[in-house]
C-alpha cells in the first residue's frame, strides 16, 4: 500500500469503510469500549500521548486534546510496572514485569507480584483480560475474579513459561491463541474481545514456534550497530492497545553522553541471546541523525512519521492498517 494513504482525509477513509467514529470521554484507556473504527482513527491521525514520567491528568488532556478523546497511549514498561491490578472482587497484586514473544515483540503476559496471596507460582496476566488502564490511579482494570486466578494453571516461579503451560492456560480461559494464525494475536491483527467472532483452533495445533522473553532480562542487552555499539536497552515503549513493543529505548552511554534513541523492533537485524546483543543494520552516525529522543517527549504521530522517513522506513500503522482490512 502507498505510504501516501497516511495524508489521505480521514473521514473519506471512514466514508469508504462504511465505519463512523466514536469519541470516549474517560480519562483512561477503555479497551472494551474502543471499536474496530475507532482503532482506524487512531492509527490516521491520533496523537500518541505521553511519556513523561507524571501522567497528565485527564481533565486537562480532555482539554488540551478535544480532536482526539481516545488517544492510545504509549508507556515505558518501567512506568507501568508497580500499577495496581485491579480484579472484578478486590486487588490482586501489582505488575512486577512483561513477558514478550521474539516473533512480534508483543506483551503475552502481565507478571503479577500477589505478595503472599499465591506464593511459589508465577501469575501470569494476558492482555486479553484487561478492561483499562487508569494511569491518574495507576490501575489496571481486569476482567477476571480472584477465584478464576487462582484456579488457572499453576506454573512454579522456577520454570519457564512452556507452550504446554500456554495452551493449559488459554484452553482454561477459552482465549484464542496468538500462536495460531498470520497475525499479532493470531488470527487477528488486535486483541478481539467479542467471543462471537472466536474461531475454533484445531486440536493439537502447534503454531508458530517462538519463545517467550522477560523485559527484566532484556533490559541492559548492548545494542550493536553495524561499526561498533550504541549502548544498552534501558527500557520498552508499550503500545497500550495491541501490547505490541513499539520501540526500545536506548540509553547511549559514554558513546554519545545524556542522549537516548528510539529503535523499532521492525529494525533490528536480529538479537543474540546468548550474548545478550540487539544488532540493527545501521550506521552509529545515521542513528546519531535521527530526531531526538528525551524521557520528558511527547510521541506524537508527527514525531513517528519524522524518526521513520529518517531511517526511510514504512511506518507500523500503515502495516497495521492493511491488516484491519485483511482480518476476518
Amino acid at each position: 500500500m502507498d505510504l501516501t494513504l497516511r495524508f489521505a482525509p480521514v473521514n473519506s477513509i471512514l466514508w469508504w469503510l462504511g465505519w463512523r467514529t466514536q469519541r470516549a470521554n474517560t480519562g483512561y484507556t477503555p479497551w472494551l469500549v474502543c471499536p474496530r473504527q475507532g482503532r482506524l482513527m487512531h492509527w490516521l491521525s491520533r496523537d500518541r500521548g505521553w511519556l513523561n514520567s507524571t501522567p497528565p491528568d485527564p481533565q486537562g488532556s480532555a482539554n488540551q486534546n478535544n480532536h482526539d478523546q481516545t488517544t492510545i497511549m504509549l508507556n515505558k514498561a518501567k512506568n507501568l510496572k508497580g500499577f495496581k491490578l485491579s480484579s472484578l472482587d478486590g486487588e490482586i497484586g501489582n505488575v512486577k514485569e512483561f513477558y514478550f514473544d521474539d516473533q512480534h515483540w508483543t506483551i503475552r503476559y502481565l507478571v503479577a507480584n500477589t505478595g503472599t496471596w499465591l506464593i511459589g507460582r508465577q501469575v501470569l496476566i494476558s492482555p486479553y483480560s484487561l478492561v483499562a488502564l487508569n494511569h491518574a490511579e495507576r490501575t489496571i482494570s481486569i476482567d477476571l475474579t480472584q477465584e478464576q486466578i487462582k484456579a488457572s494453571p499453576s506454573l512454579d516461579t522456577d520454570l519457564p513459561v512452556s507452550r504446554q503451560f500456554e495452551q493449559d492456560y488459554y484452553g482454561y480461559y477459552g482465549w484464542p491463541t496468538y500462536w495460531n494464525g498470520p497475525f499479532t494475536w493470531g488470527p487477528y491483527p488486535y486483541i478481539e474481545r467479542d467471543r462471537v467472532k472466536w474461531g475454533p483452533v484445531a486440536p493439537g495445533e502447534k503454531g508458530r514456534d517462538q519463545h517467550l522473553r522477560s523485559t527484566h532480562a532484556v533490559t541492559g542487552y548492548i545494542l550493536q550497530a553495524l561499526d561498533g555499539d550504541l549502548g544498552h536497552v534501558e527500557d520498552f515503549i508499550i503500545d497500550d492497545e495491541t501490547w505490541t513493543i513499539r520501540y526500545l529505548i536506548i540509553n547511549t552511554g559514554n558513546w554519545w553522553p545524556g542522549k537516548k534513541i528510539l529503535v523499532s523492533p521492525d529494525w533490528v537485524g536480529r538479537v543474540s541471546w546468548s550474548q545478550s546483543r540487539v544488532f540493527v543494520n545501521l550506521s552509529r552516525q545515521t542513528i546519531k541523525e535521527a530526531p531526538e529522543y528525551t524521557d520528558d517527549s511527547l510521541l506524537t504521530r508527527d514525531y513517528e512519521i519524522g524518526l521513520h522517513e529518517h531511517y526511510n522506513r514504512k511506518g507500523y500503522w500503515m502495516d497495521e492498517l492493511v491488516n484491519e482490512l485483511i482480518a476476518p
